[in-house]
């Protein structure tokens, strides 16, 4: 059971305005899974940008959530980037205003959180790490890029079964503008329609 708020939104999300080349785009993501899921394997799927601040734990957490959304089980999202960095607080805000509840576990310059989709899902920790981190799997997963730097930058993603480029634009472009909040809940809601869309197309 998701928080009504967050599966209110996602019943309104409309996959169908989603290009005809993003879901070229996506379409490796959608194979990787469905493979994972035939052969009745656990789904890791560690979604990869620069600094682990932003797009990443956008598409990490709502991955987490649509999996429980559509019912799909043995899914693991994780996050990470080629250097560490911090939650930015915008990205948290905007995923509050989708009726996440987040709990702030630790306040050192790197914080941890705790971010809740439903009363009886673990939450997904989020911080801020690097994709290799001993928090996330060492093997036997995806490395989603989701900035095209971080794809172009580190060509070798050790321990990765499959590479799959699915990059968003940065809302950093908007920081410290009128349109900051705006702008961030508008690329988290592109990013969830977008997983929507991936995991709808799964067969169980």
């Amino acid at each position: 059971m998701l928080y009504k708020t967050i599966e209110d939104i996602l019943n309104s999300l409309d996959v169908s305005i989603i290009s005809a080349e993003r879901k070229e785009i996506l379409q490796p993501l959608i194979e990787y899974i469905q493979n994972k899921m035939n052969n009745n394997a656990v789904v890791n799927l560690n979604f990869i940008c620069t600094h682990n601040s932003r797009r990443s734990h956008l598409s990490q957490v709502w991955a987490q959530t649509i999996s429980q959304y559509f019912d799909i089980t043995n899914v693991f999202c994780y996050s990470g980037g080629t250097e560490a960095t911090a939650l930015f607080p915008s990205a948290a805000k905007a995923l509050e205003s989708s009726g996440f509840k987040i709990d702030t576990l630790s306040k050192e310059s790197n914080p941890v959180y705790a971010i809740k989709f439903s009363e009886v899902a673990h939450p997904v920790i989020g911080f801020s790490k690097t994709y290799d981190n001993s928090f996330n799997p060492s093997s036997q997963f995806a490395a989603i890029m989701t900035c095209s730097s971080a794809d172009k930058g580190c060509p070798f993603i050790s321990g990765a079964e499959k590479r799959i480029p699915v990059t968003f634009e940065d809302p950093k472009a908007f920081d410290n503008t009128p349109q900051q909040a705006e702008k961030y809940k508008e690329r988290s809601l592109q990013i969830a329609t977008e997983l929507k869309y991936v995991f709808s197309k799964l067969k169980k």
